[in-house]
């Protein structure tokens, strides 16, 4: 029988921790580094790119990987951002204190979304945790009317914020939002991925979490609330399941001081825009699909501040519909164009505001140092004049804001009668507190530091007496204080000296006197180093009381730099101030591509359009033109104007006259899912059927080349369908839809709202000059063998291209193809639903309209049926049909 393996006793503690976070990465203090062992060790060599060396326990190779514990700041961000969970265990004790092995335990237990390390988060980007709850057995699979939890919270800045809704708008709040780690239901695995994609760092939390009244009692206990009335969520079941699970996982990760968490939010879904994924994807509002490529914030982002550029993301996610908001943005940029002196001076001073969300979420969670309360303290400061531009302008929602701001006057003059102006970052490095604050630390601090003219003239008088004139007093951490001799006056050495040390060329001696001042000094050190900590913690301690009105100055600065940027973009960039009325119209005069006009060089200016859509003439404009001529542009620029009035930035225009949009749709450029066993044309159908099932009388539907991944005929056909459905829909929603299929533009015969406009072309001998310019009428070329002429393909491959082209165009002439179509369109248009001018079959259509069918029973159903067979029957309808 084999002997059990021994295990030192270092890896039994070591064990013993790891069992209780199997799913982290375990940073195990061991003396000066942080060591890990075994699968751990193999990964973190892998990301850290250190050496993965191995240790022997009890005669096994453990693989081992460390780096010294002063590089955690260095190391830590490159675990976290990789995915990992690492939780960071510390020595509890002095070594020097025990005999034993030393106490050990996890200080901090740090995940991809709960992070307070400056070194892991992006100054401009909130490092969201969020938590999904499914509202449905595991295994079920979802509709859309299924309710879905979610909830997103910052523990690095104390935004709380929840909400419910289908699967498409969770998802498409999750893309805004784009939460570092996501938590759900062990059991529910497959119902997350099958809806959300695998995209995200997850983990999964017990389904015991996720239960109503856990949740409830997780965040009253947290607010010290009875309900959670006050927050209005307390009809939002599913989303604060999703709330209790996010906190009760930040307890799970040794995150307890949580004051700054003072309230949870309401996402409200009425309120905003909506733009699903698709949209947010294809307009590259702040992700790019291509590496390198410019964005829409990038282009728009002239915050200065932290805070501003964290909200500026925000308001592009969720764009407003409430005309007087959006408006109350819109004077605000206006006032500040036309005082640019206020705007100069706003902008000086918010550049010298520090992150004071973050600065007073360190406050809560005790991780603050001296030098960033400093940073606070300073911070507030260059709020005050902030307070008194917007008092004393003219224009109402500044001096809102400036009534709003807190001067916080106690707070600061606390701080700066505490603390040195040049407090070091650690406490421990001393010279934190202020000289004059403390008596007694003064006296201390007068005896450490009057140390030096003391052995100065100990030194002196020693020399004098023993007429040793090499004599040096020095220290060191093995030995203190001592009195060198070199070994030449060693026959000069007073007999009441006591020898400490042998050096080859001297000897070192202690006298009484040494001793005692070597007492006073350390002793004076401990207690200044001591008295010093426990100042701060004080001073710290009491800086929680003022966690509210400090989150409240972070909110107004950040507004106040976000409407700054937006007037410092509209005077760089010569923005517009779009004009809201209450029609559903978008007329947009010589409008711009915000980011593709950034691109272009001086000599080659962005040429602008004009874009009209209403529902009652002008509803559909079917755009033909060239490959490269600027379809996709004039889409996209569409959108992003709209998206951008309605954030209440001005926008790349000579004027604009708009309704509110509630919802925008786009269906631009070609990707696939192949992931998910989805080709191009499967996402591109996807999302055209998201956008025909979600489409109301303010949308906004910019459609891009649908039906090109499939046959001509078979595109043809699903093209002309969904414009005609867009047409006929009670909605009228506001449409673009740029093709290559000429044979469309035979629609606006039969379809009195749909025009044919054409991004022109100037057709040369043998060239083609793109003038991207859109003007009424239809193209009825494509010119894409110009177009891989251009890309540099082969002559004898253009040649052969040509002659072919010939050929299809005679035996498949669009005008045949076009007649064909015509023929079908009016036949159909005969029966057409929507159409049809025969009194009782109008009277049917509002019948079926008033059906109920959620509560139609089978047998009333048949009964309904019956009832309009009569009806039919009655006014003989049915038999001139047949």
């Amino acid at each position: 029988m084999s002997k059990p393996k021994k295990v030192t006793p270092l890896m039994k503690q070591y064990n013993t921790i790891k069992a209780k976070y199997p799913d982290a990465l375990l940073l195990f203090r061991v003396g000066d580094f942080y060591e890990t062992f075994g699968e751990d060790a193999v990964r973190a060599s892998g990301i850290l790119n250190i050496t993965l060396t191995a240790r022997n326990n009890g005669g096994e190779q453990t693989p081992l990987a460390g780096f010294p514990h002063h590089s955690l700041n260095t190391y830590l961000p490159k675990l976290v951002m990789a995915g990992c969970r690492v939780a960071i265990c510390d020595q509890l004790e002095d070594p020097k204190m025990t005999k034993t092995i030393v106490k050990r335990g996890v200080t901090e237990l740090i995940t991809p979304g709960v992070a307070l390390n400056d070194d892991i988060l992006q100054s401009k980007t909130n490092n969201f945790l969020a938590a999904v709850h499914f509202n449905s057995r595991a295994g079920d699979r979802l509709s859309q009317s299924a309710k879905i939890g979610v909830s997103f919270l910052d523990i690095s800045t104390g935004e709380f914020l929840t909400s419910e809704g289908s699967p498409e708008y969770i998802d498409k709040i999750l893309q805004n939002f784009n939460p570092s780690e996501v938590l759900f239901s062990k059991q529910k695995r497959k119902q997350f991925s099958d809806t959300f994609g695998d995209n995200f760092h997850v983990f999964h939390l017990e389904d015991w979490v996720f239960q109503k009244d856990y949740a409830l009692e997780t965040l009253n206990k947290h607010f010290d609330t009875q309900n959670l009335k006050g927050f209005g969520i307390d009809h939002l079941e599913n989303g604060i399941i999703a709330a209790g699970a996010a906190l009760h996982y930040l307890g799970e990760t040794q995150h307890n001081k949580l004051q700054h968490i003072t309230k949870v939010s309401r996402i409200a879904e009425d309120e905003y825009v909506w733009m699903d994924r698709f949209t947010i994807r294809n307009l590259e509002l702040y992700h790019s699909n291509h590496q390198n490529a410019v964005t829409l914030l990038d282009v728009i982002d002239k915050t200065i501040s932290p805070m501003g550029g964290r909200l500026l993301k925000r308001w592009m996610a969720l764009p407003l519909k409430s005309v007087e908001k959006i408006t109350r943005r819109h004077e605000v940029v206006s006032y500040l164009l036309e005082n640019v002196l206020v705007l100069d001076k706003m902008q000086t001073n918010t550049k010298r505001i520090g992150d004071l969300e973050r600065l007073i979420s360190k406050v809560a969670t005790g991780k603050i140092s001296p030098r960033e309360v400093i940073q606070l303290k300073n911070s507030l400061e260059a709020t005050v004049p902030v307070k008194a531009l917007a008092i004393n302008s003219n224009n109402e929602s500044l001096q809102i804001i400036g009534e709003q701001l807190n001067e916080c006057e106690t707070l600061r003059n606390k701080i700066k009668e505490t603390l040195n102006e040049e407090a070091p970052v650690n406490i421990l490095k001393g010279s934190a507190i202020a000289n004059g604050f403390h008596p007694e630390l003064d006296d201390l601090r007068a005896i450490a530091t009057g140390g030096k003219e003391y052995l100065n003239q100990m030194l002196k008088r020693e020399t004098e007496r023993t007429g040793i004139t090499s004599l040096k007093i020095a220290s060191n951490n093995v030995f203190g204080y001592y009195i060198e001799v070199r070994n030449t006056h060693k026959d000069k050495v007073p007999e009441e000296w006591i020898r400490k040390q042998t050096l080859v060329n001297a000897e070192r001696y202690i006298t009484e006197e040494l001793k005692e001042y070597e007492t006073k000094i350390l002793g004076a050190e401990e207690k200044i180093s001591a008295l010093e900590l426990e100042i701060f913690s004080k001073l710290v301690t009491w800086m929680l009381q003022y966690i509210l009105p400090v989150q409240q100055n972070a909110r107004l600065i950040a507004e106040v730099d976000c409407l700054s940027s937006f007037a410092v973009q509209a005077k760089l960039s010569n923005y517009t101030r779009p004009l809201f009325d209450e029609s559903t119209d978008l007329d947009i005069k010589e409008g711009r591509h915000p980011v593709i006009e950034k691109q272009l060089p001086p000599d080659n200016p962005f040429i602008s359009n004009d874009v009209f859509l209403d529902r009652e003439h002008q509803q559909i404009i079917m755009i033909t033109g060239p490959n490269m001529s600027g379809k996709s542009a004039i889409l996209r620029q569409t959108a992003l104007i709209v998206l951008l009035a309605q954030m209440g930035s001005f926008v790349p225009a000579k004027a604009v006259r708009m309704g509110v949009v509630d919802k925008i749709f786009t269906r631009v450029g070609a990707s696939d899912n192949i992931s998910m066993g989805e080709s191009t044309f499967m996402v591109e159908m996807n999302e055209t059927a998201s956008i025909l099932n979600n489409i109301s009388e303010r949308s906004l539907v910019l459609l891009d080349e649908i039906g090109r991944g499939t046959s001509t005929y078979d595109g043809i056909s699903i093209a002309w369908a969904i414009s005609e459905y867009l047409h006929e829909h009670p909605s009228h929603a506001k449409t673009l839809f740029a093709t290559h299929y000429h044979e469309i533009n035979e629609m606006t015969e039969t379809f009195s709202r749909i025009k044919n406009y054409n991004v022109s072309v100037k057709e040369l001998k043998d060239d083609v000059l793109f003038l991207r310019k859109l003007i009424p009428g239809g193209s009825h070329h494509s010119f894409g063998i110009h177009v891989a002429k251009m890309a540099g393909m082969p002559q004898v491959v253009l040649n052969r291209a040509n002659k072919i082209l010939k050929r299809l165009e005679k035996s498949h002439s669009s005008e045949e193809l076009s007649d064909k179509i015509k023929e079908i369109a009016k036949d159909d248009l005969q029966l057409s639903f929507f159409k049809l001018d025969d009194p009782l079959l109008e009277e049917l259509r509002d019948e079926i309209a008033d059906i109920d069918i959620d509560t139609l029973t089978p047998v009333e159903a048949l009964m309904k049926l019956n009832e309009m067979k009569r009806m039919l029957q009655k006014n003989g309808s049915l038999s001139q049909k047949k």
